[in-house]
């Protein structure tokens, strides 16, 4: 037997000479193939979570308005008197003289079904009694969502690149002093100034509600046009000053970046690198915040509705709360965080596409 007397670094060297071998292949297909796994996987995670928040959401919304200390029966009766078996009878009629047990597995096994039952006071379904509602609480939540958010976004990026200047200031207190504001008490002031009239300022708008009633065609538009200034500028006072927080904040953060810097050294200007560079990057918190408030335009501003008489969702829930009428604040409040849960998912969803890191 002969033995190979080549040194073993000679070998290496002529291995080394000859090339790498070929890569024995791989099921993977590169970071392309990895990535999308990882952002189906990421997806999936999203979409159960919110599956079992929704399920949550059915759970809380059955027994929580069972804890108001009120018997729905006797709301009903106006407090005119009635006796112990028409009660009884009212009662069986609504299925409250069942065990807890058979009303709650009643109520989920329905309302996977849509169906939510009939409501206590008006007698319909409720399915029906929503969907007359949800129009005119779009039309105001959601007329009000998209100038707040423009604005928002428009004067936080302005006061952020200016910061320090007396506009950055002025307008930072006035969004904190905005934010700070309750929503219903600012629709009273604004319903005392400006509709009732205090001093030189006359009353100009309507005290609430939705229309006049007597109008048809344009002057239909205007007038549901003249009702809605005044919760407008009620919804947009507060939704701006949030925006504008948040995007002000995000863009000072990205400000110092060296990303931004070495635009400025390539020659580009000041406004240039502010709305290609360091505004796409300060948009992805605000992102987010836009798709939380999105799901709040469908489940409406139940204070301001109420203190405005607009008749929406929030209108509507807060007259069940009133009885209780609990098939129907039962099916508001599903709505209402279903739209949340929703929108919530959706941003989620987005997000990696306008940030790769998150997904991986």
């Amino acid at each position: 037997m002969t033995a190979d007397s080549t040194p073993a670094l000679v070998k290496q060297a002529d291995a080394d000479t000859d090339g790498p071998a070929p890569a024995a292949p791989s099921a993977a297909r590169g970071p392309r193939a990895r990535n999308t796994k990882a952002y189906l996987t990421y997806v999936a995670g999203k979409i159960v979570g919110a599956a079992v928040s929704l399920f949550a959401v059915l759970v809380t919304s059955f027994f929580l308005f069972r804890l108001i200390p009120s018997d729905p029966v006797k709301q009903m009766t106006g407090g005119r008197r009635v006796s112990a078996e028409q009660l009884e009878s009212l009662r069986h009629q609504f299925g409250l003289d069942q065990p807890m047990w058979q009303q709650f597995t009643d109520y989920v096994g329905d309302a996977l079904t849509g169906d939510f039952g009939t409501s206590f006071q008006y007698h319909a379904p409720v399915i029906d009694k929503i969907t007359e509602a949800l129009p005119a609480t779009l039309l105001l939540t959601g007329t009000a969502y998209v100038l707040y958010s423009a604005l928002g976004i428009w004067l936080g990026t302005r006061t952020a690149w200016r910061n320090g200047s007396k506009s950055d200031r002025f307008h930072t207190a006035l969004a904190l002093t905005l934010y700070s504001v309750p929503s219903f008490w600012l629709g009273l002031l604004l319903i005392i100034v400006f509709s009732v009239g205090v001093g030189p300022i006359p009353g100009m708008f309507p005290t609430g509600g939705l229309e006049s009633g007597n109008e048809t065609g344009f002057a239909y538009v205007l007038d549901v046009a003249h009702h809605m200034v005044l919760p407008v500028i009620t919804l947009v006072a507060v939704g701006y000053a949030q925006t504008l927080l948040v995007m002000r904040s995000s863009l000072l953060d990205e400000m110092g970046s060296d990303y931004l810097t070495t635009a400025r050294a390539k020659g580009l200007r000041d406004d240039t690198v502010r709305r290609r560079h360091a505004v796409p990057n300060a948009m992805l918190p605000t992102f987010t915040l836009m798709f939380v408030n999105l799901g709040h335009v469908v489940a409406g501003q139940i204070l301001v509705e109420t203190v405005f008489s607009w008749p929406g969702l929030g209108g509507l829930f807060y007259q069940g709360l009133s009885v209780p009428d609990l098939p129907l604040v039962q099916a508001l409040f599903f709505v209402f965080a279903t739209a949340v849960i929703l929108a919530n998912t959706l941003a989620d969803l987005l997000y990696p596409l306008l940030d790769p890191r998150v997904g991986r």
